[in-house]
């Protein structure tokens, strides 16, 4: 059974930073890519970023690019990504998600089905 666990998340002020964290486990999670997702209630789900199985490659939305950095530890089965100059408008739930298909990475925004993402963080950006 695929379980990704979010964590960091949390309440910063506006220009702060945060680390997300994502445990991963049921799976051979180096095989994998990964994306980070957010939503904020009764709005739709905006990608931000995703990496491949290896962590060499990397891809951002044009809204958090330069902001945010996605990495991977595979050695500790953990996805991170790291939030900097954070604005209003990054408050949102942000999930992890895993590819469906074992080696497939694609270099554009894409989220995969649901039954791939983690429970979810808060990140409230507000002074």
């Amino acid at each position: 059974e695929v379980q990704l666990v979010e964590s960091g998340g949390g309440l910063v002020q506006p220009g702060g930073s945060l680390r997300l964290s994502c445990a991963a486990s049921g799976f051979t999670f180096s095989a994998y890519a990964m994306t980070w997702v957010r939503q904020v209630p009764g709005k739709g789900i905006e990608w931000l970023s995703g990496i491949s199985s290896s962590g060499y490659s990397t891809t951002y939305a044009d809204s958090v690019r330069g902001r945010f950095t996605i990495s991977r530890d595979n050695a500790k089965r953990t996805l991170y990504l790291q939030m900097t100059s954070l604005k209003p408008e990054d408050t949102a739930v942000y999930y992890c998600a895993r590819y469906p298909t074992a080696g497939a990475y694609y270099r554009q925004p894409y989220n995969p089905p649901r039954d791939n993402w983690g429970q979810g963080t808060q990140v409230t950006v507000s002074s």
